[in-house]
Parts: C-alpha cells; sequence; structure tokens
C-alpha cells in the first residue's frame, strides 16, 4: 500500500420543513474500494443550517480511521464558507459570541482537528447525483414520526426568549 492516505469522498445536505420545523439531514460516504454508505437523521424541531452542519458532524463520526484523506460536497455556503474562508477559526477564538450553532460548531471543530477536511461546494437541486440523494435522505429523516428534540436547537432558543 503506498503511503498516499485513502480518499473519502462525503456528500452532505440537510433540509427544514419550515426554518425553524421538522429538519433532518442526509449523507453519503464513498471511498474507492469499499461499499459506499448513507446516513440520516431528523429532528421535531431545528433549522436548515443546523441540518447542514449537522450532516458534516455525523458523516465525519461516521469514519473508523483518522489517517484518511476527506473531501466534503454541500450545497450550503453557510457551511462551506465557514470552513474555508476560515471565519469559523476567528468565530472559535471569540467564544462564538453572537453566532449561531456554537454547539455544532465546537463539536465540528473537534473532529476538524482529526481529520483537516476540504470543502467543495455543488450548487443544490442541479442534478449531483450524490447531493440529490443527500437531499432525499435528509427529506425522508424530516418525516418520520415520533421525531427527537434537538436540545442544541431548544436551549438557544429558550436562552434568545429568555427575559434577563
Amino acid at each position: 500500500m503506498s503511503g498516499t492516505p485513502t480518499l473519502v469522498s462525503i456528500y452532505t445536505d440537510g433540509s427544514s420543513r419550515g426554518n425553524p420545523g421538522p429538519g433532518g439531514y442526509g449523507a453519503v460516504l464513498e471511498c474507492q474500494g469499499y461499499p459506499s454508505k448513507e446516513i440520516s437523521g431528523g429532528f421535531l424541531r431545528t433549522t436548515n443550517n443546523r441540518m447542514e452542519l449537522l450532516a458534516v458532524i455525523q458523516a465525519l463520526k461516521t469514519l473508523k480511521r483518522q489517517n484518511v484523506s476527506v473531501v466534503i460536497y454541500s450545497d450550503s455556503k453557510y457551511v462551506v464558507d465557514a470552513v474555508e474562508k476560515k471565519w469559523v477559526f476567528g468565530w472559535s477564538k471569540k467564544g462564538f459570541v453572537g453566532k449561531k450553532n456554537p454547539d455544532l460548531w465546537k463539536e465540528y471543530l473537534k473532529l476538524h482537528a482529526i481529520f483537516k477536511p476540504k470543502f467543495v461546494w455543488v450548487k443544490g437541486h442541479n442534478n449531483h447525483p450524490q447531493n440529490e440523494r443527500c437531499d432525499k435522505l435528509a427529506v425522508a429523516a424530516a418525516q418520520q414520526e415520533n421525531l427527537p428534540k434537538d436540545l442544541g436547537f431548544e436551549a438557544a432558543e429558550n436562552k434568545n426568549n429568555s427575559l434577563f
């Protein structure tokens, strides 16, 4: 085996029916020589951006090896730009003050330190096969019955609605 790390391509998407509303995420992981893997999940009340970011987090958590090269394809400018333009690192230094989804960004940064993924933006709903599949997974996840609560979203929402 050569010294080149294995390349894992991850395709992600998030969905929210209402913003906030029921939401879901989907991801497809591909690596030459391995069967592709699909993951998805949904929540009772959340936002599209949370699901876009959670798709990335859950996909990275699925990887069983750390010595891989990861490229993430996403139609979320929110996620892609935050990482590729290095905004999230500045947000972190400032304690995420005034930023949404700090719980998920902190979780992402732990995984970023391990995998150092590269992000590629893809246009959504543009007949990109893996992106279309991720969209279907995310929408289906959001439509499931008995969805769990997105505790991170609810905690932030309760904090924002606090009188003091």
